[in-house]
């Protein structure tokens, strides 16, 4: 990571102490992406690897079933690299459709650690006054786009009055095209979503049928719903990888309640290394990785596998990183202050990146920063 900060839209960034979210507008903070439209799991014990458990006999993980949690569909199947790792520790997954679901069970003490996104892991960091979570490894970069309906969106002049949708009030997508609009001179209420541009929250289920009966000219979405619009005859408008300085920005991260990192870091240290080599698997494998995701996703609850034409463009728009980007966080939680949908708090201490470093020391790989918000 460079020295300095990473900028969208152009220009630099005010520096940050932190942020927290505006609870009534941030409450139901979404999932980035779809691949399920089952209600959250149940949780599921299914271990199948052995050898001595670690210094727990249990772990519960929760993820998304999404492209951009690969990682974690991939590196908790039966052969992955995450549950290799835990050895005879059982495994107990779950699987979420939105954040503040996830948070919840994290601050419940009914989850160790899960995969999620950089909104909900600020809303959960700030909510508990700094106690509930730390931030142990990155997971993906990308895969969010601003995709339109040609015949009503012909370039990204044209984008006052127009209908476009975000997955939901306050979540990643939603912050990005709000903060968008607004370096754009377009001024939108970020709480009704009225203004120069209409912004409608709809689920990313249901967005393309929504995009299919005319009623939105557009959305600003994760992989796979950009891509799924794409093959509706949808077009990219601007992928937001393009605002991003080398084109990365969070989109998926891996956090840990700080009471289980304390008292079991030799388990959180193992899906750490395990994170590190799945993605590394990916990469270095990427259509055997889309098969097997594919497969994974197919066995959920309400789960269906997707077309090879939403797949293979989805896959390659998501890069799976070991670096949370921190100074992406910084940056996307300053836009959504600027929209007015975050306040300000001190968010010092919602990184804790030695387990990594000291991972990708082993592993021959650089260390990673924590844009100075990492534990003292």
């Amino acid at each position: 990571m460079t020295a300095n900060r990473p900028s969208r839209h152009g220009r630099s960034r005010r520096p940050l102490v932190g942020l927290a979210l505006l609870p009534l507008l941030l409450a139901p903070l979404a999932a980035c992406g779809y691949g399920s439209d089952a209600e959250d799991e149940e949780p599921a014990s299914n271990n199948t690897a052995s050898g001595p458990a670690l210094s727990a006999d249990e772990v519960r993980i929760g993820y998304f079933a999404n492209i951009t949690h690969a990682t974690g569909v991939i590196g908790l199947g039966g052969d992955g690299a995450i549950r290799e790792e835990l050895g005879g520790t059982e495994i107990s997954t779950q699987v979420f459709n939105a954040g503040p679901s996830a948070i919840e069970a994290l601050n419940a003490g009914d989850l160790d650690i899960t995969f999620i996104g950089p909104n909900p892991a600020i809303n959960g960091f700030a909510g508990s006054g700094g106690q509930s979570l730390r931030i142990v490894a990155g997971a993906a970069s990308g895969g969010a786009s601003l995709v339109v309906n040609p015949e009503t969106v012909t370039s990204l002049d044209d984008l006052e009055g127009k209908r476009i949708a975000t997955p939901q009030l306050g979540n990643t997508q939603d912050v990005a095209l709000l903060s968008y609009l607004n370096d754009q001179g377009l001024e939108v209420d970020p709480e009704s979503g009225r203004g120069d541009v209409s912004v409608l929250r709809i689920a990313n289920s249901e967005i393309p049928a929504a995009f299919d009966g005319g009623d939105i000219d557009g959305a600003w979405v994760p992989e796979p719903t950009a891509a799924n619009l794409v093959s509706r005859g949808a077009e990219t408008l601007l992928d937001e990888g393009e605002l991003w300085e080398n084109g990365q920005y969070v989109v998926t991260h891996v956090i840990a309640s700080q009471d289980f990192l304390a008292e079991h870091p030799d388990v959180v240290e193992a899906v750490v290394r395990g994170v590190v080599r799945t993605n590394a698997w990916i990469n270095d494998n990427p259509d055997e990785a889309k098969t097997v995701f594919n497969e994974a996703l197919g066995d959920l609850p309400g789960g269906n596998e997707l077309p090879a034409e939403v797949l293979d463009p989805a896959f390659e728009n998501v890069e799976f990183v070991n670096d949370p980007l921190a100074e992406t966080l910084l940056v996307g939680a300053e836009n959504a202050t600027e929209v007015g949908l975050l306040d300000e708090t001190d968010l010092t201490g919602i990184y804790d990146l030695s387990i990594l470093n000291a991972v990708l020391a082993e592993e021959g790989l650089p260390e990673v920063e924590d844009a100075g918000l990492g534990v003292g």
